[in-house]
Parts: structure tokens; C-alpha cells; sequence
């Protein structure tokens, strides 16, 4: 098993590398990012020298990969030249945004993937009852809505349930526009009230669209496993339907649903833009935008690295857990 981690490591570096590389010349290539500043009235050719000077932007364009390469391996991710916005460090915007998602993500997440495999199997188990036809019911009407429509639904009755509880003398618990302010202090009641409140809304926004493909996903590989030879082989044997279901089934069934939350997660990690938009979450979504509306490689360059990162990482993370449920495939 360590072998095989060990290798997956090893081919997951030169992807990095080779996509990095990619993606800095494709930024590179998309246009000047002092083009703006040069078409400012009162701004001379000398000063913009000097900017372009101080970025490297007249230097090859492998010279300056392999400088910010060097760089950000150091900590060092550069500066924003957004225009009309003070010079600001990358590394800190990139991780507050990447905070910001993060506490989102990781959450909405988790409860989906928990409650769509346990309704895709109890749906595999039970084909054709009550509940598999409203499992299946509810995850085509979640597949068919686009995210925004989810986000704009939830957010609605989020206000309407505000206003439910301002009118009976109570204080609003659905925080609809952005982060609560001020934080989650006070009691630990009050504190939970708090937190759950601001982060509610926007996670079953999250959640319901990837609940709707982990229990889809997590239910087709169960019917397939159920019916497979080597479950028929283990009921001839007597053994239980539970210990079936538990013990031979569940675990081959789940290698599909983690190449899916693999996937998933990193995509939605990479910045959650319309949910963040609708509830004024501040996120990867939200600087992903701004980068390219106001051309700003060092910034864009530093959001491209992490999501690579990301994505690559969670998908080490699928490889690992397909040793662990299957061992086939790492004495392949």
C-alpha cells in the first residue's frame, strides 16, 4: 500500500508542474495586464517601463515562469496589479477567499455524500418500492434545476422564514446576505445558533445538487453489484441479506462514488461562483471573477495553482481509497 501511495504521489508532481506551466504561458498569452494603465490619461510611458520593470513582464516568457514557480514554492505568489486597486499581496487574498469556500464546501459536502449514498443503497435495496420512487423522483428534480434557480428557491424561503420569526418578535436566524458580522460569540447555544444560521442556507444549497448525483450514482453501482456473481454466490451460501449488503455489495459499490466526490469536490472547491454570488459569500468564485474582469495574472495565476493543487489532491485521495476497497487494484 505504501508502494502504491508512493507512486501515485510521483505522477501527481509532473502534472502539477506540466499544468502549471500551461496555464502560466495561457495567461501569459491572453494580453497585457498594464495595457489599462497605459490608456490612463497622465500616466507616462516611463512609469509604465517601470511597473512592467518591477513584474518581470519584459523578460521570456519561461524566465518568468521559472521565477514565479521558484517563488511560490517560497510563499512567495506576488502582487495584484488589478487596476485602480491598491497593491495587494496574492497569497493572502487566495487563502482568505480559499477559507472563505472552504467553510462552505466542506460541509454541504460531506452531508451529501452521507446522505446520497445512504439513500442510493437503501433505493438499490428497496428497487421499485415507495421510496425508490421518490429518491429517484427527487434527484431527477434536483439534476433538472440549475444551481442558481436552487440557490435563488432556498434563499427566498430563507427570507420568508425571517420574516416568519420577526413578526412573531424573534431575531432573524437566516443570514441571506454574506458572513454574519461580528462572528459567532456569546454562549455556546448562542454561538451554535449563530453558525448554523450563516452557513445553513448556503451549504443545502451546495448540498442538494451533489446529494442528487451521489445517491444516483451510489444506486446504480449497487443494482450492478447486487446482481454480479459473487453475490448470488454469497446468498446461495446462506449468509445473511445484511451482511450481503454490508460486507460484500456496499464496499465495491462505493469505488464509482468516490471517483465522483473526487471530482466533484475539488470542481466546487475551485469556487462555488453562483451560490457565492446569490448569498454574498466573498469566496474562489467571487476572485476567480474579479481576476479575469480585471486581467490580473499574478492574482489569476495564484487562484489557478491552488484549484490545480486541489483538484489533483482529491484525486490522489480516489486512488488511495480505491486500494483500500478493492486490492486489486493496487497489487496491479
Amino acid at each position: 500500500m505504501i508502494r502504491y501511495i508512493l507512486r501515485r504521489i510521483l505522477i501527481s508532481i509532473p502534472i502539477l508542474l506540466l499544468g502549471s506551466f500551461l496555464c502560466y504561458v495561457l495567461v501569459a498569452s491572453a494580453g497585457n495586464p498594464l495595457a489599462d494603465m497605459r490608456a490612463r490619461p497622465g500616466v507616462t510611458e516611463a512609469q509604465v517601463q517601470q511597473v512592467a520593470n518591477e513584474l518581470g513582464l519584459n523578460r521570456p516568457v519561461i524566465v518568468r515562469y521559472w521565477d514565479w514557480l521558484t517563488n511560490f514554492l517560497q510563499g512567495d505568489w506576488g502582487q495584484s496589479v488589478a487596476l485602480g486597486q491598491a497593491r495587494q499581496a496574492v497569497q493572502p487574498a487566495v487563502l482568505d477567499a480559499l477559507w472563505t469556500t472552504g467553510r462552505l464546501v466542506v460541509g454541504s459536502e460531506i452531508l451529501a455524500l452521507s446522505l446520497g449514498v445512504a439513500v442510493g443503497v437503501l433505493a438499490a435495496v428497496r428497487q421499485y418500492s415507495i421510496f425508490d420512487y421518490v429518491a429517484t423522483s427527487t434527484a431527477f428534480l434536483m439534476f433538472s434545476m440549475p444551481i442558481f434557480c436552487v440557490a435563488v428557491i432556498v434563499k427566498n424561503y430563507g427570507i420568508q422564514f425571517n420574516n416568519v420569526l420577526q413578526s412573531v418578535g424573534l431575531e432573524r436566524w437566516l443570514t441571506t446576505a454574506g458572513p454574519r458580522q461580528g462572528g459567532f460569540s456569546g454562549s455556546f447555544g448562542e454561538a451554535i445558533f449563530k453558525y448554523t444560521g450563516t452557513f445553513l442556507l448556503p451549504t443545502l444549497s451546495l448540498m442538494l445538487i451533489s446529494f442528487a448525483a451521489y445517491s444516483r450514482f451510489e444506486r446504480a453501482s449497487m443494482l450492478e453489484v447486487m446482481h454480479s456473481d459473487y453475490v448470488r454466490t454469497a446468498r446461495a451460501k446462506g449468509i445473511s441479506q445484511s451482511r450481503v449488503i454490508f460486507k460484500h455489495a456496499f464496499r465495491n459499490a462505493l469505488i464509482p462514488v468516490a471517483t465522483l466526490f473526487s471530482l466533484n469536490f475539488g470542481a466546487v472547491f475551485s469556487g462555488a461562483i453562483i451560490t457565492e454570488t446569490v448569498f454574498g459569500w466573498s469566496g474562489m468564485g467571487t476572485l476567480l471573477i474579479s481576476s479575469v474582469r480585471n486581467f490580473d495574472p499574478a492574482m489569476l495565476m495564484g487562484w489557478l495553482a491552488v484549484t490545480a493543487t486541489l483538484v489533483v489532491l482529491f484525486n490522489l485521495v480516489a486512488d488511495i481509497v480505491y486500494g483500500i476497497l478493492d486490492p486489486r487494484i493496487r497489487l496491479g
